[in-house]
């Protein structure tokens, strides 16, 4: 892996329109040595690429106007050495595979941390980043986008699981699981 130190080009554009989440990544991506420039949007992050397309990207699958993959596409056109990463809470393998071959180096599901975004920015381009030494326990990241579902959803359980494409009851009795799951798994 490449130290960030070692990079001439650290500039690294964050689309993401979760407000908190952009402002978290551009603060912590920013201490580990990044140039960061944000943009809440497809459109505006598009506008951004002019006169200097970054040397990175973090960008978010499912944004307010549109898919991240059209900023990614646009990137590549205008950068081809540019290593954006697509960050999501939607993951499955067709969106991966496309967001591969829109020019995307890798794909990782929300949530994630700092250095896990930073490995798969720097990692080789013959190889993937190796994976994390903790990795986030499949019950809690399902939980976490339950919840985060629930929140944007102004926390109506109803809309909630019309968003998750499953019945209410069911959306009810996965949460309640899920969080005893996590109770029993947690040290007191």
């Amino acid at each position: 892996m490449t130290d960030i130190a070692d990079l001439q080009d650290r500039t690294l554009m964050i689309v993401e329109d979760d407000d908190a989440l952009r402002t978290q990544l551009a603060k912590a991506l920013g201490k580990r040595g990044f140039s960061v420039t944000t943009s809440a949007s497809v459109t505006g992050a598009i506008g951004l690429l002019e006169p200097s397309p970054p040397a990175f990207a973090v960008v978010d699958l499912r944004l307010d106007d549109g898919s991240g993959l059209s900023y990614i596409e646009a990137l590549s056109t205008r950068r081809p050495d540019a290593r954006p990463i697509v960050l999501t809470g939607y993951g499955n393998t067709p969106t991966a595979v496309a967001a591969v071959k829109h020019g995307a180096i890798d794909y990782l599901a929300k949530p994630t941390t700092a250095d896990e975004i930073v490995a798969a920015l720097l990692a080789p381009r013959e190889g993937r980043a190796a994976p994390p030494d903790n990795p986030i326990d499949p019950d809690a990241a399902r939980l976490d986008h339950m919840q985060r579902i629930y929140r944007e959803s102004g926390d109506n359980t109803t809309e909630a699981a019309r968003r998750l494409n499953m019945h209410r009851r069911t959306f009810q009795r996965r949460m309640k699981k899920l969080r005893e799951t996590m109770q029993r798994a947690s040290p007191v």
